[in-house]
């Protein structure tokens, strides 16, 4: 299962030194809901290798406007703390499992 990052949270995720993918979403967002299960079946299939996760924007205000989120669905990918690839939009599963097995 998909984590639920925070403000509070999402810090330590990205400095665990495990590869981290975060989902910028809202409730009332279309494209978030279908890019949704993707991200779950994501974290399930990768879980152990990558900390997969989901940041509601609307309740989070900090850690979107530190990474310029400015539509969602965004996806990040974040190797060793950096932001290394983004995905803006929804995208098919096999376009993100891709991103994913790059970070590896």
């Amino acid at each position: 299962m998909a984590l639920v990052f925070t403000d509070e949270n999402i810090k330590e995720a990205i400095q665990s030194g495990k590869p981290v993918v975060v989902d910028f979403w809202a409730e009332w967002c279309g494209p978030c809901r279908m890019v949704g299960p993707v991200v779950e079946e994501l974290a399930k299939e990768y879980d152990g290798r990558v900390i997969i996760g989901k940041l509601d924007v609307d309740e989070n205000v900090e850690t979107p406007n530190e990474y310029g989120i400015r539509n969602i669905p965004t996806i990040l990918f974040f190797k060793d703390g950096q932001v290394v690839d983004k995905q803006i939009g929804a995208a098919p599963k096999a376009a993100l499992v891709a991103k994913v097995e790059a970070l590896l």
